[in-house]
C-alpha cells in the first residue's frame, strides 16, 4: 500500500551513465519525515552515485528528483541546500586546522557583526547545538585535527543540523568507528528522527541498520533489488537481496 504522506525527498526513474557504464538504472527512492531510510548494497551497487545525484553533485541523465512534492529541474548542491537537504559525505569535508565552531559554520551566512562578536556567537551556537545533540567535546575552540573519528563524525552531523534543514543524507556515517562512537551517532540520528527529520543513511553496517532504520532499500549493480520495512524483514533476506539471490521484480524503490 502506498504511503499517504508526501515524501520529503523523492527520486523517480533515475538513470546515470559514465561512458558505457550504467551507475544508476531506473532507481526510485522515497524518504519521509520522521523516518530513517537505510540504503545498503555491496561496493559498486550505485550508492555513492545515488548520494551525489540526490545532493546535486551529479546531474541525472534521466529521471526526476522532487523535494516536498516540488520537481527539481536542474539540481545542484547550492539549490538542494536551499530546498532543505544537508549532506554529510564520507570524507566529512572538515578542515583539520580550523576549530570545531568554525567548521560547523562553514558555508553558513556570515553574521553581520564585528569579528569578536562573530566568533563569540559561533562558539555559543556550536556549543548549544552539540549540547542539544548530547555530544561531549573538550571545547568548540580546539582544532578538528585533535578529535577522534567519532567526534569528527558528530561535528559533521551537528554542522548539518545547524543548517536546520528537514532532510539529512549521510554517506557511511559509522565507517571506521568503534562501538561507543557508533552508538553516539545512532543516538543523534534517533533524536533527529524524533524531531521529524527525513534521514537517509547509506551504510554497510547491517547491525546499525537493523537497530536504527525504519526501512531499508537494497541496491545491486546500480538497480534497486527491493525495499523492506525493518520490522517485516530479516538480515538473511537483506543479504539475499544484496547478493542477488533474491530480488523484487519491477521495484524501482519508491514505496
Amino acid at each position: 500500500m502506498a504511503n499517504p504522506r508526501t515524501p520529503a525527498l523523492r527520486v523517480t526513474g533515475a538513470w546515470k551513465l559514465f561512458g558505457h557504464v550504467t551507475a544508476l538504472a531506473d532507481v526510485s527512492l522515497d524518504a519521509y519525515p520522521g523516518e530513517i531510510l537505510a540504503v545498503v548494497g555491496d561496493n559498486g551497487a550505485g550508492k555513492s552515485t545515488l548520494v551525489k545525484s540526490m545532493s546535486g553533485v551529479y546531474r541525472l541523465d534521466r529521471g526526476q528528483i522532487s523535494v516536498d512534492g516540488r520537481d527539481i529541474a536542474r539540481a545542484d548542491p547550492r539549490l538542494m541546500g536551499r530546498l532543505g537537504l544537508s549532506t554529510v559525505f564520507q570524507d566529512l569535508a572538515l578542515v583539520e586546522t580550523l576549530d570545531v565552531a568554525t567548521n560547523m559554520y562553514l558555508g553558513q551566512p556570515l553574521l553581520r557583526w564585528g569579528i569578536l562578536q562573530q566568533k563569540s556567537a559561533m562558539w555559543d551556537g556550536a556549543a548549544d547545538t552539540l549540547r542539544d545533540l548530547g555530544v561531549r567535546l573538550p571545547s568548540v575552540r580546539i582544532p578538528i585535527g585533535e578529535l577522534s573519528g567519532g567526534q569528527r563524525q558528530s561535528v559533521a552531523i551537528a554542522r548539518a543540523v545547524l543548517a536546520n534543514n528537514p532532510i539529512l543524507l549521510l554517506d557511511e556515517p559509522t565507517a571506521a568507528l568503534g562501538v561507543r562512537e557508533t552508538a553516539q551517532v545512532a543516538n543523534i540520528l534517533q533524536q533527529l528522527r524524533a524531531r521529524g527529520k527525513a534521514i537517509i543513511v547509506v551504510s554497510h553496517d547491517l547491525e546499525f541498520v537493523f537497530h536504527n532504520a525504519d526501512r531499508v532499500q537494497v541496491m545491486r549493480l546500480g538497480a534497486v533489488q527491493g525495499v523492506r520495512s525493518i520490522k517485516d524483514t530479516t538480515r538473511e533476506e537483506v543479504i539475499s537481496l544484496i547478493t542477488g539471490l533474491k530480488s523484487d521484480d519491477n521495484d524501482g524503490g519508491a514505496s
